[in-house]
């Protein structure tokens, strides 16, 4: 039988920032471009926020000593439309492979706005979908702003099929995750931080003092990162039909010897916590592919997208076989929400959809279609994107 869909090779990156330095990250970011194609990958994924770094300081330290730390991070952070990202387009366009990047982005209007953020660039350069994190987890809303639901868009490709993503928790939040299956998401990428502590170990929870409330659950048992990113992400193919990609942050030593330095009762927890993975689930939530966990690395999954059709045969939750849009009726808003939303008639990243060699002329006079007619713009069923 002849291929309907592409078959997609995709690279993972499990790797570690040059933490909280943008420049090297940056510089970091382009040489895993270029091994991934050279490695024949159709798409290379990064981590949540790999550029300068995950926020690990909110979780192991008091806000009131961490301001140093949001300083670096708001300085260190990216504009959507500045120059490393322009570098990271260049260099999709040079090598020929579509990236999706997660990364902290900040405000043109706020120096103190910083959002958790990730873009899916095209093989030309093109940004084809910017997304910011709908709400920070626990300690992330000390960090980031909320975000909105401008990137809730499948984008619509040949080289891919259908790619959606989106960022660590979102995977738990079941509209999120409907919105992506109700565009006929095939190819889902969801981004992880290295390591997620919630309690300290028992012993540190002594020596600092802070016994905390007496629960069920034995003292000090962290919540287990790699089993939960697993868990959800294996519900969400099984659920849509559609591949998955893992892609997780990976502490290095550099970056926890800096967070036992800023707070030296947390060695223990860090040292003792679960990283986690980067790894490939087929649309039954089984895994395939490479997986890389515990160290640095590129983990690399063929995917052969046809394999998506067969479960929608039976139990297809967006299809009128298993769906009844005559009871449920759901309206997602896709605004682009903020400051840019007043002052430009245009959402800044929709002029950035040409390809990264446009300058800003070009880009005004070749941008015309609206979102109605773009191929990330979808009407399914009851599902009513504004």
């Amino acid at each position: 039988m002849t291929a309907w869909l592409p078959k997609v090779r995709v690279a993972a990156c499990n790797v570690a920032p040059v933490f909280l330095d943008t420049a090297k990250t940056v510089q970091k970011t382009v040489s895993l471009i270029r091994e991934a194609a050279s490695n024949r990958a159709d798409l290379v994924v990064f981590p949540e926020t790999y550029i300068p770094a995950f926020p690990l300081w909110a979780a192991i330290a008091a806000p009131i000593d961490n301001h140093s730390y949001f300083t670096r991070l708001a300085r260190e952070s990216l504009l959507i439309d500045g120059k490393e990202m322009r570098t990271l387009q260049q260099a999709c366009a040079d090598s020929r492979i579509f990236a999706h990047v997660g990364f902290n982005e900040r405000s043109h209007h706020s120096v103190g706005c910083i959002w958790n953020s990730s873009v899916l660039i095209s093989d030309e350069g093109r940004i084809l979908n910017h997304h910011r994190k709908m709400m920070p987890t626990f300690y992330e809303k000390l960090v980031w702003s909320p975000g909105d639901g401008a990137g809730l868009k499948v984008v619509n490709t040949e080289r891919l099929g259908k790619v959606g993503s989106l960022i660590c928790g979102e995977n738990t939040n079941p509209l999120a995750r409907w919105t992506l299956m109700a565009q006929g998401e095939q190819l889902h990428i969801s981004a992880w931080p290295p390591v997620w502590p919630t309690k300290r170990t028992a012993s540190a929870k002594n020596a600092a003092g802070s016994e905390g409330a007496t629960t069920g659950a034995p003292r000090g048992k962290q919540y287990d990162n790699l089993a939960a990113n697993r868990t959800r992400s294996a519900a969400h193919c099984f659920e849509a039909k559609c591949f998955g990609v893992l892609c997780s942050s990976f502490m290095d030593k550099a970056m926890r010897d800096e967070m036992v330095r800023h707070a030296p009762d947390s060695a223990e927890t860090l040292d003792g916590i679960t990283q986690g993975a980067s790894l490939f689930l087929d649309p039954t939530g089984s895994q395939v592919g490479e997986q890389v966990v515990g160290e640095e690395g590129i983990a690399y999954g063929d995917l052969d997208l046809n394999a998506t059709i067969e479960g929608k045969q039976y139990h297809d939750v967006v299809g009128t076989g298993y769906q009844r849009y005559d009871i449920f009726d759901v309206r997602v808003n896709r605004k682009r929400l903020g400051p840019e939303g007043i002052f430009t008639p245009r959402a800044r990243e929709d002029q950035l959809a040409m390809p990264w060699t446009s300058s800003p002329s070009e880009q005004d006079e070749n941008s015309g279609a609206s979102d109605a007619h773009s191929p990330t713009s979808h009407d399914v069923g009851a599902l009513r994107m504004m």
